[in-house]
């Protein structure tokens, strides 16, 4: 059997034995990133804060799954859920029509600053006890070279460091500057940093998902789906002539496009949701999502495409890490188990209840299940933390 597993809401597949072997050394906890699916990474966390549980040596986390496991580590059970269910939910964050008529883009910056007074008061100084010893990064995306790039969290600089890896291109202004570069939303280049976690020796390495697998990469769905077959193709030119594609994959992405938006509206108008095309992450995961360019009238630059291409390409080399880890580490994957009912922007109420409690139930099931693995116990958490 190989060495990965997987647990959701309601059911956990993993061989516990070889688990093990693996838990002896250093842990790592890694978050995707998703937008407002990402509550469904608070509901995990929260089940993890619930039940004592951090067995961890280091962290990793991708635009909404940075700022959740900034929650975690201050031990603030419920201020992830009330970041995306209360803030992100709020017109001064986001106002589809503002962003449509006058440009006003996504206020990550007015979030921030919410979540640091009250009623929520970000404890960054018990995280940063908590966090003492171990690690903690957020992934984000080099914008001259477009590779990822792991900043410490918790820093004296946390708050720009949120917003480089939230910062969405198309709907956060500009790229975030630091001494030592620019950076713009991690999901680019990675949307689930698993492979840093096993560079920097992680052998044990536990992954909170908010998506099932990519329809992209499942068989079934290609073979019902032949007009994606041009993903395939530009993955196999982009290491060399990338501009002799150019043309052909610009007007390939726009027939796709417009395929998408129209699929998405009509499986709307029949109260069927919708597992989409990347599943929330970057700028995809929802019909509106996809239209937000386009409604603008912005142009489909070259930018764009070299960012898209980039994101495709990693995220497939880490859908076959996921599935086809190194011998010498074990990963656990932590996901719904079915398609979630929020989406990455503008998602409804009862949907994010909806998905928190599956995040909690997929929490505790994880915890029970886990705990009776651990060669040893770890930085539990302390009573009154």
């Amino acid at each position: 059997m190989k060495n990965c597993g997987v647990v959701t809401n309601t059911a956990v597949q993993f061989d516990a034995e070889r688990l093990k072997k693996y838990t002896g050394g250093k842990n790592a906890l890694v978050a995707q990133g998703g937008g407002q699916r990402g509550i469904f990474t608070s509901g995990v966390l929260d089940a993890f804060l619930l039940s004592n549980f951090d067995p961890f040596h280091s962290f990793y986390g991708t635009s909404a799954g940075a700022m959740n496991l900034c929650g975690f580590l201050c031990r603030q059970k419920g201020i992830g859920r009330s970041f995306i269910l209360e803030l992100t939910t709020d017109s001064e964050f986001f106002n589809l029509f503002r962003y449509i008529r006058r440009k006003q883009y996504m206020d990550m910056d007015w979030a921030l600053e919410k979540i640091c007074d009250y009623p929520y008061r970000l404890d960054i100084d018990m995280g940063r006890k908590i966090l003492s010893g171990r690690e903690a990064y957020a992934a984000v995306t080099d914008t001259n070279r477009l590779s990822d790039h792991y900043l410490p969290m918790l820093q004296d600089d946390w708050r720009r460091v949120l917003l480089a890896t939230c910062a969405i291109p198309r709907l956060y202004p500009e790229p975030i500057l630091f001494p030592h570069g620019e950076y713009v939303d991690g999901g680019v280049s990675a949307s689930i940093p698993v492979q840093e976690a096993w560079r920097k020796e992680a052998r044990c390495i536990v992954v909170i998902r908010t998506e099932g697998e990519d329809l992209i990469t499942d068989t079934e769905e290609v073979n019902q789906e032949p007009s994606v077959e041009w993903l395939r193709d530009s993955f196999n030119v982009i290491q060399g002539h990338w501009q002799d594609k150019l043309g052909q994959w610009k007007q390939d992405w726009s027939s796709f496009f417009n395929e998408q938006v129209e699929r998405s509206r009509l499986e709307k108008s029949e109260h069927t949701h919708l597992e989409l095309l990347n599943g929330g992450r970057w700028l995809f995961g929802a019909d509106d999502i996809y239209r937000l360019s386009h409604l603008l009238g912005d142009k489909f630059d070259s930018g764009l495409a070299d960012m898209l291409m980039v994101h495709y390409q990693t995220y497939s080399l880490t859908q076959d890490f996921l599935h086809s880890p190194p011998d010498d580490c074990f990963i656990v994957q932590i996901k719904p188990d079915q398609p979630l009912k929020s989406t990455s922007l503008m998602s409804e109420r009862e949907d994010l209840l909806h998905d928190y409690q599956v995040g909690l139930d997929a929490g505790f099931r994880f915890v029970e299940s886990f705990s009776q693995c651990l060669a040893k116990p770890t930085f539990e958490l302390k009573c009154g933390e």
